[in-house]
């Protein structure tokens, strides 16, 4: 909004004190990253508290699963995503330039899955029981909103300044002339991409921090991706595609970790507040549609590894326990595998932070290595 404010200034010969600074994509996502986090810890003691009073027993804990986690964590409010959510809506509408197709789908998946989330959420409290909306109901509103999603970047998406078939082809790190335009079959692939990292990210949510920080480090990576990419100049000296108008998704991603830093606030353990679906679905939801929106939808795999591998312990677990009847992990996702090991909670986030931070690193990496 305000960078729109800037171009009506420009236009009609205006000039207010720092005024030039809109024009500043890195200025205005650090602004972004301010406005979301203040907004997020603003609310979050009266959301809390307004929270509790409404969700009485709070999220339905696993009984199925670790014992200490009944005790511990049984009556903690959750829904916390909306704060997250807040937060990043605020700081996107008030510094992205709303121009942009590509910050529009990225706001679009983000709050559809939000809302998808509460509705999960809703119908677990209210019902008090780990079983929300059912599963093939979800998948089928996920797919619709991502191929809605995927559809509008191909039709609307590309600028003139855009590489053709750009919107409909992937690009492969460390190969500097592998692209591959797959026509209107990217709509399943981006559709795919989305779905299957909004889902991942939603199993990773099971202690406390575990899933917040390694989105907020993912959002980090993908900002610096956006800004890169979206840069003519730098991205030709990277020998990656330039993406036009992909810069802007910078801001998104800043107030991605806004939202996120003010949400940690209080979902540090112990924590006051969990995310839920609200906020699990809706973030693994823009970090992957920023990635389809940046052409960087291969390198999510690396940046977001540890979704990838939380995801697949599920399916594999669940595969092989239908097929012998017994268990690879001793609880699945994985992080439960290690906590039944013996591994206190705190080790287990910490750990799985580091190699969040390490992933991000080697996905950055790509970039440079051509």
């Amino acid at each position: 909004m305000l960078y729109l404010l800037y171009q009506w200034l420009e236009a009609n010969d205006y000039s207010l004190p720092l005024q030039n600074l809109l024009q500043y994509q890195t200025f205005r996502a650090g602004m972004a990253w301010a406005t979301a986090f203040l907004v997020a810890v603003a609310m979050g003691s009266r959301f809390i508290r307004w929270m509790r009073t409404k969700q009485g027993k709070g999220q339905p804990i696993r009984e199925d699963g670790i014992a200490r986690h009944v005790i511990e964590k049984a009556g903690t409010p959750t829904m916390g995503g909306f704060m997250i959510l807040a937060g990043m809506m605020v700081g996107t509408l008030l510094w992205a330039d709303l121009t942009s197709v590509k910050v529009w789908v990225v706001i679009f998946v983000t709050a559809s899955y939000g809302l998808l989330g509460f509705m999960d959420d809703y119908a677990k409290v209210t019902k008090q029981t780990t079983a929300g909306v059912s599963g093939k109901m979800k998948l089928f509103i996920q797919t619709l909103v991502a191929v809605l999603a995927v559809l509008a970047l191909i039709l609307w998406g590309q600028t003139p300044n855009e590489a053709p078939h750009l919107t409909t082809s992937v690009a492969f790190p460390v190969f500097k002339n592998l692209i591959i335009d797959l026509g209107w079959f990217y709509l399943a692939f981006g559709a795919f991409i989305i779905v299957g990292a909004s889902n991942a990210v939603n199993l990773t949510d099971g202690l406390d921090g575990l899933a917040i920080v390694p989105v907020m480090i993912a959002a980090a990576a993908f900002g610096i991706i956006a800004y890169l990419v979206g840069n003519a100049m730098f991205a030709n000296y990277l020998a990656v595609p330039f993406v036009p108008g992909s810069g802007e998704l910078a801001v998104f991603c800043m107030s991605i970790i806004g939202g996120g830093m003010g949400f940690l606030w209080y979902n540090a353990p112990p924590a006051k507040i969990f995310m839920g679906d609200t906020g699990s679905l809706a973030l693994g939801g823009s970090i992957s549609a920023i990635a389809v929106a940046a052409k960087h939808e291969i390198v999510l795999g690396i940046i977001g590894g540890l979704f990838v591998v939380e995801a697949l312990s599920v399916m594999i677990q669940v595969a092989y326990f239908k097929r012998t009847g017994k268990r690879i992990f001793l609880m699945a996702p994985i992080h439960h595998h290690f906590e039944k090991l013996g591994w206190a909670e705190s080790t287990v986030v910490i750990r799985f932070w580091i190699v969040a931070i390490i992933l991000a690193f080697i996905g950055l990496a790509t970039l440079k290595l051509r």
